[in-house]
């Protein structure tokens, strides 16, 4: 799955963010937003992206397959 930065999701952990997650504080469930950071790759890199938390401050990176639309079942 590709996403968009600036765009909100709602975070469930796949496989490889159980095992190894670059994102301790974020819960299934938490509603996150994709970010760009400057300097860093941009989203869907490797399958990869990083992400603000419910409280707006930076998460980490989390697997694009672990984001899921805002309103898709």
């Amino acid at each position: 799955m590709r996403v968009t930065a600036g765009r909100q999701y709602r975070f469930e952990p796949n496989l490889l963010d159980l095992i190894h997650p670059c994102a301790d504080s974020l819960r299934s469930g938490d509603v996150v937003t994709v970010v760009r950071l400057h300097g860093a790759p941009p989203p869907n890199t490797m399958g990869q992206c990083h992400v603000n938390g419910p409280d707006g401050r930076l998460a980490g990176m989390v697997s694009c397959n672990s984001l899921t639309p805002l309103g898709a079942k």
